[in-house]
């Protein structure tokens, strides 16, 4: 498969959430706060943990790059959508489209993987505490996160593969406000639906597999803690509680997308931005609620930039 010479798309055209002025005007106000929250929250969890050495543990660890991926995912497409809303003509070249598909896919699979890498630390630290040390080890923690970014990107990549070279030579209106893989194929001036199983293989069995291993995993945990009698089992469901709610909440939309990726409900926009800009908010605002340490942390990093402006 090859572009032909004649009527090749050279950019795409978004056309967004509205085309009402006004609503525009007040979601560049609603996002733009929803970003920059994002960025400057995710950014503090990673500034808090690094300074903190009470924080020196691989959970925490595993936190920071969770929310180093975060930052990424909130600028793939957030910024390009905040600019969008103010300008008339919502384009983007062909180039920039293929950018936005290696982007999402690669912080997405990576997040997947590094949930699950959580998951398993969370599994380790309560059902077989006295071996903790030995097996989280910083060694193993950092082998970890490798993986995580090298399946994120061999699953991004295995779908620009097929999809870079696709026939565009018409249609070029993307019906969200970033290239959505599904509907950029569907673009293609060919019969697409041997590439749209691809799509569909490729992104339901990492995303499955996923979340069907922390199913077991957070099941086995909750079993072990509700046997526990002792007060450390509290903490230890507070935690979990953060760490399931980000699951579910990250694979929620994941999961449908995946499944029926080329679904034309009303639902589909809302969920693609609650998805794309709302998703990477919930790591910081989840943690610091749910999280002991790291709202204590926070307090005594607060407490130290106070008194440091006072002196």
């Amino acid at each position: 498969m090859a572009h032909t010479n004649e009527s090749v798309v050279l950019e795409f055209v978004l056309l967004g959430l509205t085309n009402s002025w006004e609503l525009q005007l007040f979601l560049f106000a609603i996002f733009s706060i929803v970003y920059v929250t994002s960025v400057l929250g995710n950014t503090m969890i990673i500034v808090i943990i690094a300074s903190d050495s009470r924080l020196n543990s691989p959970m925490y660890f595993l936190l920071s790059n969770l929310s180093f991926i975060d930052i990424c995912q909130s600028n793939f497409a957030t910024p390009k959508m905040l600019v969008d809303f103010l300008v008339e003509h919502k384009t983007i070249s062909f180039e920039g489209c293929m950018a936005q598909i290696f982007l999402l896919h690669s912080f997405v699979g990576s997040e997947m993987m590094l949930l699950v890498a959580m998951a398993y630390d969370r599994f380790i630290a309560i059902c077989k505490p006295l071996h903790y040390s030995t097996i989280m080890s910083r060694r193993l923690c950092i082998i970890f996160v490798f993986i995580s970014w090298a399946v994120g990107i061999l699953h991004s990549v295995s779908h620009l593969a097929f999809t870079v070279d696709l026939p565009f030579c018409g249609p070029n209106e993307v019906d969200r406000f970033f290239c959505n893989l599904p509907l950029v194929i569907e673009l293609a001036c060919m019969d697409t639906y041997k590439v749209e199983i691809l799509t569909l293989t490729n992104s339901g069995l990492i995303s499955l597999g996923c979340f069907l291993a922390l199913i077991i995993s957070y099941t086995v945990i909750l079993i072990t803690v509700h046997r526990w009698s002792s007060s450390g089992s509290s903490k230890a469901l507070s935690t979990l509680t953060a760490h399931i709610t980000v699951v579910i909440l990250f694979f929620g939309p994941c999961i449908y997308f995946y499944i029926w990726p080329f679904s034309r409900l009303s639902v589909d926009k809302f969920l693609s931005v609650f998805y794309t800009v709302c998703t990477p908010l919930l790591n910081p605002i989840i943690y610091s609620l749910r999280n002991e340490d790291v709202q204590s942390a926070m307090h005594k990093w607060r407490n130290h930039h106070v008194n440091s402006w006072k002196y």
